[in-house]
C-alpha cells in the first residue's frame, strides 16, 4: 500500500539556497522510495513530501533521512512548541483520486470523427437532380 511522509521546516533567513541545494545534492539510494518533492509553503518555510511503495520501505528509510536532515540541520529555525527543527508526519494512503487525464493536442482532435467534407456545386446539383427524379 502506497505511504507518504511530510516534513514541515522553517530555515534560518538568507539560508534558502543552501537548504535547496542540500536537498538537490543529496543521492538516496531508498528503497520504496517513488517520489519526493521539496515545496516553497511561505517565506522560509518548506514541506517536503515523499511517496513510498509502502509504510513499511518509508520505515526502513529513516535512519538514512536522518542522516541527510543531520547535513544541514544548522540551516533551520526551531519551529517552537517542542516540535525541534522538523514537525514530521507519516503514513498509509487510505483514499486516492486520480485526476482525468489531460487531452493531448494534437493527438486529441486527430480522434474526433472527421468533419463532413463541403459540398461543391456540381455536387449539390447532382443530390438535387436525384431527388428531383425520386418524385
Amino acid at each position: 500500500m502506497t505511504a507518504f511522509n511530510i516534513v514541515r521546516f522553517r530555515v534560518k533567513p538568507g539560508r534558502d539556497d543552501e537548504f535547496i541545494a542540500a536537498h538537490r545534492n543529496a543521492s538516496p539510494k531508498f528503497s520504496g522510495s517513488r517520489r519526493v518533492s521539496l515545496i516553497k509553503t511561505g517565506e522560509q518555510t518548506y514541506c517536503i513530501v515523499g511517496e513510498w511503495s509502502s509504510f513499511k520501505k518509508l520505515a526502513a528509510a529513516r535512519p538514512e533521512m536522518i542522516a541527510i536532515l543531520d547535513s544541514f540541520r544548522d540551516c533551520l529555525e526551531d519551529l517552537g512548541g517542542e516540535l525541534g527543527v522538523t514537525d514530521p508526519v507519516s503514513g498509509d494512503v487510505v483514499f486516492e483520486r486520480k485526476s482525468a487525464p489531460k487531452k493531448a493536442g494534437k493527438a486529441a482532435k486527430s480522434k474526433k470523427a472527421p468533419k463532413k467534407a463541403k459540398k461543391t456545386k456540381k455536387a449539390a446539383k447532382k443530390v438535387a437532380a436525384k431527388k428531383k427524379s425520386r418524385r
